[in-house]
């Protein structure tokens, strides 16, 4: 898997690209965004557009993003899932605690409500 984050109106956008599985690489994530929630960034985005494949491990690792963020006062979000991860985030009712957004705009919108 690779990632690359971009912090922007103190959002932080996380896009994903390959296979989201548990591992060295998404712990490298995870530590990253660590260090930003400690310059008190509270709103994630994450781009999942060009996820292929996701295995448990992968939907750990977004629910542990979530509690991070909310248990901050924050909020995370989920930027235009592929076809199968909305459905495997449908079959495992992960869209019942996800927000899902189809583009960075709606995103930022969204997350910029949700804490004023």
């Amino acid at each position: 898997m690779k990632y690359q984050t971009e912090l922007k109106d103190n959002i932080v956008f996380i896009r994903l690209e390959g296979d989201l599985v548990a591992g060295t690489d998404t712990q490298q994530m995870i530590d990253s965004v660590d260090e930003l929630q400690q310059g008190e960034v509270l709103l994630c985005a994450i781009d999942l557009s060009n996820v292929r494949f996701m295995d448990s491990g992968g939907m750990g690792v977004l629910v542990s993003l979530l509690t991070r963020f909310r248990n901050r006062g924050g909020e995370l979000v989920l930027i235009k899932p592929s076809d199968h991860i909305r459905k495997l985030l449908i079959v495992t009712k992960l869209n019942a605690i996800f927000t899902i957004a189809e583009n960075d705009d709606f995103a930022a919108q969204f997350l910029k409500e949700s804490i004023y």
